[in-house]
């Protein structure tokens, strides 16, 4: 047992990467951009399934969706609103 004998912690793999921003069930917002006009609800969606590639199939809406039409999440909007209506 020496000194420099630690195991190197493991890399995800790329498929972990990109299923990491998201989650079954999680909600998601497309940018404005991508649905102008439309509400910050109107534009709310959960998600339904993540796919190996990263991208995101929708309950509710058709087809499969990249990281990069959504909003950065913010695991505190949520909680924020909740805490503000009471």
């Amino acid at each position: 047992m020496g000194l420099f004998s630690r195991k190197k912690p493991s890399k995800p793999s790329p498929v972990e990467k990109a299923n990491a921003w998201a989650r079954p069930e999680m909600q998601v917002t497309f940018k404005a951009e991508i649905m102008p006009g439309r509400s910050r609800e109107q534009r709310t969606f959960r998600i339904k399934e993540v796919l190996s590639n990263g991208r995101i199939i929708l309950h509710d809406f058709i087809g499969e969706h990249r990281q990069g039409a959504f909003e950065p999440i913010n695991f505190l909007r949520e909680k924020a609103a909740k805490a503000h209506q009471k």
